[in-house]
């Protein structure tokens, strides 16, 4: 029999020592996760006051130790630090042969720790499609959540088995794609948070006195029927080729700081209602002729 078959990729072991780099919103959390996994968080670097918090709260069986020293004591390596510090950290770090390096930007793919693969390790983007607040409940919220996984062969099957165990779906994302499906998060994620909170400001300056009540049931409904229905649960002026009122609402908007915003997504929404025959065209003439870009006045 030959003997010089190459052994199929396994699976992260059980009870990895796990060392977090470092211990912010989303290291901590998942320093959690894996915890609860059955692995073994044993250092974790924690600089600032919360930083130190969050590690006491979710992390307690971690020592405290400058990053180097962390890496020093684990087989698996996480690092959650911000995107334009992942590059030079992973060049910085005491990498041995053997070890699993795992980073948690979503933008970026594995390439960003060449240095850590070129030592030897395996190396892993792991990124979960979930927004951190910093509060108790993101540990829970990370149940059934997509996480895109980037990598060579044998570090997806790793990164597939550690989404797994934290309770999650994989997604296998290509490294051209990174920045492209990060934007889709961004896009939907952040925007709908300014969306809410303009809109909230909007009814607070009216008088209305608790406007995420108000707010609450009908933007809960939109964002189901926008997942469950696509383009068909659009509602509204903009569906209904209703100009009239949709030139109200700039005119009451001119000046609180949102007019321009409100025009353009006026007019995306009205670009995808025609292409979904949400819109028809007779309709949309005059809806688009509101939302045309106003003409600047020329400075003399």
């Amino acid at each position: 029999m030959d003997q010089q078959r190459s052994a199929a990729p396994q699976r992260p072991a059980s009870r990895l020592a796990v060392g977090i780099v470092s211990a912010g919103r989303v290291g901590s959390i998942l320093g959690a996760a894996l915890t609860r996994a059955g692995h073994r968080v044993v250092a974790a670097s924690a600089v600032s006051d919360a930083s130190l918090a969050r590690a006491a709260r979710h992390l307690p069986g971690a020592e405290i130790l400058p990053a180097p020293d962390v890496v020093a004591a684990a087989e698996l390596v996480l690092i959650a630090v911000p995107d334009d510090a992942i590059a030079a950290l992973a060049a910085s770090l005491p990498i041995r042969p053997g070890q699993i390096v795992v980073h948690t930007s979503g933008a970026l793919g594995a390439d960003v720790l060449r240095p850590a693969r070129d030592a030897g390790a395996l190396t892993v983007a792991l990124a979960p499609a979930m927004t951190f607040t910093g509060r108790d409940e993101d540990l829970e919220r990370l149940a059934g959540v997509s996480w895109a996984i980037t990598g060579e062969a044998e570090a997806r099957f790793v990164g597939e088995a550690l989404a797994l165990e934290m309770g999650g779906t994989p997604e296998h994302v290509d490294e051209a794609d990174r920045a492209r499906y990060h934007a889709a998060l961004v896009y939907a994620a952040n925007h709908l948070t300014t969306l809410v909170n303009d809109a909230a400001d909007q009814l607070r300056a009216i008088g209305v006195a608790n406007p995420e009540r108000l707010l609450s049931p009908l933007v809960s409904a939109s964002l189901d029927n926008a997942l469950r229905h696509g383009d068909a649960g659009l509602t509204g002026p903009v569906s209904r080729g209703d100009a009239g009122t949709v030139a109200r609402h700039l005119d009451a908007l001119a000046g609180t700081g949102i007019e321009d915003v409100y025009r353009t997504m006026a007019r995306r929404t009205a670009e995808r209602a025609l292409a979904s025959g949400r819109l028809k065209s007779a309709d949309a003439e005059g809806l688009l002729e509101v939302l045309a870009e106003p003409e600047k006045e020329e400075t003399p």
